[in-house]
């Protein structure tokens, strides 16, 4: 059995970011390891600078998610005048101002943002191996007490609640999301959860078996390689395997 850190990702808006093209902003269904990886690490008040750290916590990271049902997609049309003396706020720590000559300052940005509009979605965390610092327990209690605000895939989708949500003891992630369907649709049994978790971390009939990129190498900025993931869609009333 392995202890399974919970949290809870709940917000009016919610960006699992994709691959951007150009000035269109597209969202994954299930968030991101780098995403996950990234708001620890901004918790734990690490910089960019720190990759060899940030690709560390990656590798160690084992992580499954359940949506709960009733959200949508919105996309939000961003367009914003900046003259030549106007500076914007960076993750980096840096004001970023506008480049190019006196003529790009007529033209507004223009950008498409797409967002899940009211969703709430659960995620498990357990890592392996499990005695390396940072532990789950300093996971926890950086979430509780972060270094920097945080922020659920952009700056603008801040948490509507405390997201460190609890604990679950489980065989694999898979069971650990079937006890947190079963724990919150216990007066609708039959609402269906749609559920990702690692390949090796459980197994039920009906999964399909999914390659997908979302490991990013912190030290190029550059999201690469794939890994084997399982998704279907959970029940309370199911049986955990």
């Amino acid at each position: 059995m392995q202890r399974h850190l919970v949290l809870r990702l709940a917000s009016p808006l919610i960006a699992f970011g994709g691959e951007a093209i150009d000035n269109l902003g597209v969202i994954r269904d299930f968030p991101a390891l780098s995403m996950v990886t990234g708001l620890i690490a901004n918790a734990l008040g690490w910089d960019r600078s720190q990759a060899q750290e940030h690709n560390r916590l990656q590798a160690r990271l084992r992580m499954g998610c359940v949506l709960a049902p009733g959200a949508q997609r919105v996309q939000d049309f961003q367009t914003a005048q900046l003259a030549k003396d106007d500076k914007g706020w960076t993750t980096w720590g840096v004001p970023e101002e506008r480049a190019g000559g006196s003529g790009t300052y007529a033209g507004p940005h223009l950008r498409y943002r797409d967002y899940h509009a009211d969703l709430c979605a659960w995620v498990a965390l357990a890592l392996q191996p499990a005695d390396e610092a940072p532990t789950l327990e300093h996971i926890a209690a950086a979430l509780d007490k972060p270094v920097r605000p945080l922020f659920i895939g952009r700056k603008p989708c801040l948490p509507a609640n405390r997201l460190m949500a609890g604990w679950h003891t489980a065989a694999d992630l898979r069971s650990a999301l079937q006890a947190i369907v079963t724990e919150q649709t216990a007066a609708a049994p039959a609402t269906g959860w749609r559920a990702q978790w690692p390949d090796g971390e459980g197994a039920q009939p009906g999964d399909r078996l999914l390659e997908i990129c979302d490991e990013r190498n912190w030290a190029s900025g550059v999201h690469g390689g794939w890994r084997p993931v399982r998704e279907a869609t959970l029940r309370s009333t199911e049986t955990i395997a």
